[in-house]
């Protein structure tokens, strides 16, 4: 099965799919005027605006559920392995993906609010709502639905429990099975309590875990001060084959860097415009823009503080581009992965390494399991609408899932983790490379309201974007009275 997973792997990330990744988040870049630079302030300030409200959460809590499944895994296991086969030039290019992948998660998380609608109560959106309303092609969201359902709630759970497991085990010498049962027993409490209590648990856990491991990453850095310019020039020189050691990894650099980007930050995965359709906003562009800070947050903050802990105190290895020898072997039989980070935090802490890692890699994964239950709730929702026993058995197939990750091979659970991000960047960059005009317009209604010291407030009908029932003019007056 593993070869068979791999292989499918092998067609779903091929080059020229990592190519077109970066074109797409380059094309936005330069359609939206850099709206990564030049909306930084906004992007800060309008996190913490918006309240919830009976249908809705606020615009925090959209991102909080966002970070949920933008900070997991893959910013520690996923960072080192990237270090592991692609070199520190990786690093490089894990930067390059956010900075333009911000662009992108601007586009798609700015189409779903635009696209959103009620369903029981609650805002529903993202990619399945807006290729129907948007493309008014009703297969094509349908099948967006059906594989976001396959990935987040069967393929994909199992990369965060294996990691949550092997981290435990490793550090604390408890069984995987242990350590699965309890992830399904918290995860049960939490996804059996809907949106709201998702979203309360994630503002108050995401911020903790990431601030909490982003002061571990600058204290270790502050003791091997002396190390940043080297490790800096290693990053970039690394990045262009500059550097002796790792000039046969250039296209190892740019290949890792951008997949495990792609599954760090998740721009144009179609996994944020979940969260982001949830904000109670008064503009879709402005959850847009807290979206794609959310970019920023995951990539050049919590990543980064995995790779600055990891080469900073050099503790890794890199396979040389024949995939067998090894270009760096500081860390002999050590696997790729979280044990590169343990290795690093031992440096500093000895004794405590393991043990942080592995709680670190709890809250991370386990957050992200959440998010997951609901961008697949979500889904099951576009396609069964108010039926509740779809929902119920989601419920049941996620914890099953996350249970089976936690006891199988880390290898199979990666592979499978990447088959199911495969198919939804190719569905989703597809669509939001067609429908990207209205989220255009978003932006340039959003900019003329502030040029005349306005609160942007969005109306569909008035700019002529079809099918965007919610902001249309009949939708105004019950708007207002939710403000």
């Amino acid at each position: 099965m593993e070869a068979f997973v791999n292989g499918l792997n092998g067609i779903l990330w091929s080059t020229p799919v990592i190519y077109i990744c970066l074109a797409v988040g380059l094309l936005f870049s330069i359609l939206t005027r850099f709206l990564q630079v030049r909306h930084i302030k906004d992007m800060i300030m309008l996190m913490f605006q918006g309240k919830s409200s009976e249908a809705g959460v606020s615009s925090f809590q959209a991102l909080s559920i966002a970070l949920s499944g933008r900070v997991g895994t893959g910013n520690i296991a996923g960072t080192a392995t990237a270090i592991a086969m692609g070199g520190p030039g990786a690093v490089f290019w894990m930067w390059a993906m956010a900075f333009i992948g911000a662009a992108t998660a601007y586009v798609e998380s700015t189409l779903a609010q635009i696209y959103k609608v009620k369903i029981d109560g609650q805002y529903r959106g993202g990619p399945a709502f807006y290729i129907e309303k948007g493309m008014g092609v009703k297969w094509f969201a349908v099948l967006f639905a059906i594989t976001a359902v396959l990935a987040l709630a069967i393929l994909m759970p199992g990369i965060q429990s294996n990691s949550i497991a092997l981290g435990m085990e490793n550090a604390f010498n408890i069984p995987t099975w242990a350590t699965g049962l309890v992830v399904v027993a918290l995860l049960g409490l939490i996804i059996f309590g809907g949106v709201r209590r998702i979203a309360n648990v994630a503002q108050l856990v995401v911020p903790f875990m990431a601030l909490g491991y982003i002061l571990v990453a600058l204290i270790i850095m502050v003791m091997n001060i002396g190390e940043v310019g080297r490790v800096f020039a290693l990053i970039f020189k690394s990045a262009f084959g500059a550097e002796e050691m790792f000039g046969g990894l250039v296209g190892s650099a740019i290949a890792w860097g951008v997949k495990r980007g792609i599954y760090s930050n998740e721009a144009g995965q179609g996994t944020g415009p979940h969260a982001a359709a949830a904000a109670e906003v008064s503009h879709p562009a402005k959850q847009g823009l807290v979206q794609a800070f959310s970019v920023y947050v995951d990539t050049l903050l919590v990543c980064s503080a995995t790779a600055f802990m990891i080469l900073f105190t050099g503790m890794f290895n890199t396979v040389g581009p024949d995939g067998e020898t090894m270009v760096v072997n500081n860390l002999p039989g050590v696997e790729a992965g979280p044990g590169y980070t343990q290795a690093a935090v031992e440096t500093a802490f000895p004794g405590f390494g393991a043990g942080f890692v592995a709680i670190s890699l709890f809250f991370f994964a386990f957050t992200t399991l959440m998010a997951y239950y609901y961008m697949s709730e979500t889904n099951v929702a576009y396609l069964f609408k108010n039926s509740k026993w779809p929902m119920f058995i989601l419920k049941f197939v996620i914890l099953i899932s996350a249970f089976y990750g936690a006891v199988k091979t880390a290898g199979l659970a990666w592979a499978l983790g990447d088959v199911g991000l495969g198919l939804m960047v190719w569905l989703n960059v597809i669509a939001i490379l067609i429908l990207m005009k209205p989220a255009i317009v978003a932006l340039k209604d959003y900019e003329k309201q502030k040029k005349q010291g306005l609160d942007p407030v969005f109306n569909s009908t008035k700019l002529g974007i079809k099918n965007a029932d919610y902001w249309a003019d009949g939708y105004q007056e019950e708007k207002e009275k939710v403000s």
